[in-house]
């Protein structure tokens, strides 16, 4: 992967964190056919990569992320150019979802239609309180529908509803409180909020946070029978491992864990 300054995708890891930004500051990372494409990449690399424990997905610049590149779109509106742009989008939010490690979103500025629908794919979110999100499509003709399926996994059915059709701001208090954002911190704190929460994940297993976070995603899917069944297997493989093991053992010993590699 090209890590120069002029790439529009950064990667550089430490400690186990994978940091991802999102480099086009210019048009506030606004997510271009080939941004997207190079963030599939990195996210299949990092799905089985070892080293990788957390990933943290930020911008450059004055925001997060303000969504399809609109210039881009409306060169070539044709149906496979506009369905290659689409899909693509799509995999790579789906990539988020399925890639074992946990995912911290970085935000800050704004976070707009499917910058909005980045942030909602991520596990996890930390912004600075200046931070602004909206599913702002609708003002433009487009309906953020995609964006939608990201969102409406994220926030109750009535305030996303709000956000899909009237494309209006909510500031960073008021999307913390729908549920979009985890914590809320002054813009000077971003990065050691984000940090500290990435040294609250190192410390656990590895190789338990990705089942469970595989099984949270599946069990939304199902009914709640489905969903009891699904996590009883999960829970009683997860039981039967070695984490569980030394986890009760250093409970008992009243010791740190000494996790074993996956």
């Amino acid at each position: 992967m090209d890590v120069s300054a002029e790439s529009p995708l950064l990667r550089s890891d430490t400690d186990g964190v994978v940091r991802l930004t999102l480099n086009r500051p210019q048009s506030y990372n606004s997510l271009s056919y080939a941004l997207l494409g190079l963030l599939e990449e990195e996210l299949a690399r990092i799905a089985v990569d070892p080293a990788a424990r957390v990933v943290v997905i930020g911008g450059a610049g004055k925001a997060f992320c303000a969504g399809h590149d609109l210039k881009e779109m409306g060169a070539d509106l044709r149906d496979a150019p506009v369905r290659a742009l689409f899909d693509r989008c799509s995999a790579v939010m789906t990539a988020l979802t399925r890639l074992p490690q946990p995912v911290i979103a970085r935000v800050h500025g704004i976070a707009t239609a499917a910058g909005c629908q980045l942030v909602a794919a991520c596990d996890l979110a930390v912004c600075s309180d200046d931070s602004r999100f909206a599913t702002s499509g609708v003002k433009y003709g487009l309906f953020c529908s995609t964006p939608m399926v990201a969102l409406s996994r994220n926030v109750a059915r009535k305030p996303a509803m709000e956000m899909l059709l009237t494309g209006d701001f909510v500031d960073a208090v008021e999307a913390q409180r729908l549920g979009l954002i985890n914590r809320v911190v002054p813009p000077g704190e971003l990065d050691d909020a984000v940090a500290a929460l990435c040294a609250r994940l190192l410390d656990k297993p590895r190789s338990v946070l990705a089942l469970g976070k595989r099984a949270f995603y599946r069990q939304l899917e199902l009914g709640l029978e489905e969903a009891y069944a699904l996590t009883t297997d999960v829970i009683v493989a997860n039981a039967l491992g070695a984490d569980f093991a030394e986890g009760l053992d250093a409970f008992a010993h009243k010791r740190k864990p000494e996790w074993p590699d996956p």
